[in-house]
């Protein structure tokens, strides 16, 4: 029997109903922004992060957690002694500020949220600094500076030797001509970033191989990669930020950009219209992958729909710039190839990986 992401007790179709509930309610108070000088712009609703529209800029706010990762490294730690929280700090940051980036704003500050079920959990010295450390390091990497934050104690809610990460940032989009729209074609290109790994999504379930795994997070994954099951986990994330960043510097011009996390390769048509997101080019997924697939087992359609298989970011851009955009990612340090192509089908939207047989269709995304 393969696993899933729901036997793991994460349904999607319960979060996102919540999701849409929660964007419905929050369109009700736009109009107090008129207040501020602000208005709401029409399409930010259901985008990874939120914006507010100036007369000539505009402020784009993300909150995000980052979900059950440190309890990789909680394991590892009490196993090994070695000491990942640094990398975990990073992940927490990458997952906002690469939400953030979707639109076109650059962090100017994130805030933590670290929340304890007991404040002894920061007495350990070594983990403690390490959280703080990485924190300060993601924030230097996506250019931000950090602004602050909360440690509240929640006993009785969080558990006493846990802490659970989160944080939020805010950025700008100044000209306005910056913001990254969605204005995606029939024939744009599609560019891929690679992940490290996991990076922040699909642990729930990770977290359940492990429980299966005789020698637990210790088993080497193989496939030519020498680090253990835990120590590939707990890779920290890339962040997205100069990616972006430099493509603006340049004066490319990204169609739309799609920071792949939940929902593995589904993520890709997270645009409301309808288009097909042919994968054309798809890379062999990292040794981590393929242990999971096989350790779960998972097949190969959940892995997809799960996990970003070596892909982080995703940007659709004019052909007639993508192999500067491919430049420009690479000149950041990132990782990047031509993947793909967007078709206009009518209204079908689908992503459709051709040499995997793969296709997922619109029905398969309900974020908005």
């Amino acid at each position: 029997m393969s696993l899933s992401y729901e036997s793991s007790g994460v349904r999607y179709d319960q979060l996102d109903a919540f999701k849409r509930a929660c964007q419905q309610a929050a369109r009700t108070t736009a109009p107090l922004l008129q207040d501020h000088g602000y208005t709401e712009p029409a399409t930010t609703r259901g985008e990874s992060a939120y914006l507010i529209e100036a007369a000539d800029h505009y402020l784009a706010h993300v909150e995000e957690g980052l979900g059950t990762k440190n309890l990789v490294a909680d394991a590892v730690y009490a196993a090994t002694g070695k000491n990942f929280y640094r990398e975990i700090a990073i992940d927490t940051v990458a997952t906002i500020v690469n939400d953030l980036a979707t639109c076109g704003a650059l962090p100017i500050s994130v805030a933590m949220h670290a929340a304890v079920g007991d404040s002894g959990w920061f007495a350990d010295a070594p983990r403690m600094q390490a959280l703080v450390a990485g924190w300060a390091e993601g924030c230097r990497q996506a250019g931000a500076v950090w602004g602050g934050g909360e440690t509240p104690t929640l006993k009785g809610i969080v558990n006493p030797d846990t802490i659970v990460l989160a944080g939020s940032a805010i950025g700008k989009i100044a000209p306005k001509s910056l913001r990254i729209t969605g204005d995606v074609r029939d024939g744009d290109h599609i560019i891929f970033l690679a992940s490290s790994g996991v990076q922040t999504n699909g642990l729930s379930l990770c977290r359940l191989i492990a429980e299966k795994l005789p020698q637990g997070y210790q088993t080497p994954i193989g496939h030519g990669d020498p680090r253990t099951y835990g120590e590939a986990l707990l890779a920290p994330s890339v962040i997205y930020v100069k990616f972006v960043a430099e493509c603006q510097r340049r004066g490319l011009k990204l169609n739309y950009v799609a920071h792949v996390t939940g929902h593995g390769w589904r993520k890709l048509m997270r645009l409301e219209e309808p288009f097909v997101y042919e994968i054309t080019a798809p890379r062999a997924p990292l040794p981590l992958f393929k242990f999971l697939q096989e350790a779960g087992p998972i097949s190969e359609r959940e892995m997809y729909a799960t996990f970003n298989q070596g892909v982080g970011f995703a940007a659709y851009v004019d052909p007639s710039v993508s192999a500067a955009v491919l430049a420009a990612a690479q000149a950041a340090g990132y990782a990047a190839w031509l993947a793909g192509r967007v078709k206009k089908e009518g209204t079908r939207k689908a992503v459709v990986v051709p040499s995997l047989n793969l296709t997922f269709g619109g029905d398969t995304l309900q974020v908005r």
